[in-house]
């Protein structure tokens, strides 16, 4: 897929995972999160979200079935993040494949929020709807979609679809997936992004 709505100036204007952080604390300490809609809710979780990254930042360990996946591509890709600071399956995701950029030069992780790109956002629409994170891994060379993946691990996903289904409310279910987030560890996320590499083209 050719990128008519992702522009160089995307890219450039785009955060790097480090700049995103200083940019959700630069906005908790204002009591505020990304995007327009600014709610005591959305605040709350976006100071949760915080806390969950600095949490998986210094616990997470990259398996070794992922390092030799990462190590094994030859060719310079970029690693687009739709997300937001409020975005509690990006809190739970973003750690990992930062990661995964630190410990491969060829990937240029690059992040951009949701409600700043709605034409990006529309065409990565997951079952029709603008759930985040998603990751768009494209060619530097061509400017082709090599992958698309998320909002979550397909477990986590069955789960929520699962909870839905049964008419849980929301502040139930979110508390259920992240129940699962921190009993499986990343576990599923890495084994996802491991056969996701895998995919790639030589």
């Amino acid at each position: 897929m050719n990128h008519s709505v992702i522009s160089p100036h995307v890219f450039d204007q785009a955060y790097s995972y480090t700049s995103y952080r200083q940019q959700l604390d630069r906005l908790m300490a204002q009591n505020k999160t990304t995007g327009p809609t600014q709610t005591d809710e959305l605040v709350h979780y976006a100071r949760l979200n915080i806390q969950r990254m600095n949490r998986l930042d210094k616990q997470v360990t990259l398996t070794e079935e992922l390092r030799t996946a990462l190590m094994a591509l030859s060719a310079s890709s970029v690693w687009l993040v739709i997300t937001e600071g409020w975005c509690g399956d990006a809190a739970q995701n973003l750690p990992v494949i930062a990661k995964m950029a630190e410990a491969q030069p060829r990937i240029d992780l690059k992040l951009i929020l949701r409600d700043e790109h709605p034409a990006i956002m529309d065409r990565y629409l997951f079952h029709g709807t603008r759930s985040i994170p998603r990751l768009v891994v494209i060619d530097s060379a061509t400017h082709q979609d090599l992958a698309v993946w998320g909002p979550r691990p397909s477990e986590a996903q069955d789960l929520v679809w699962q909870l839905k289904d049964s008419g849980q409310p929301h502040e139930v279910w979110v508390e259920k997936v992240h129940a699962w987030y921190a009993a499986n560890k990343t576990m599923a996320l890495q084994h996802e992004l491991t056969e996701l590499i895998r995919s790639l083209p030589a």
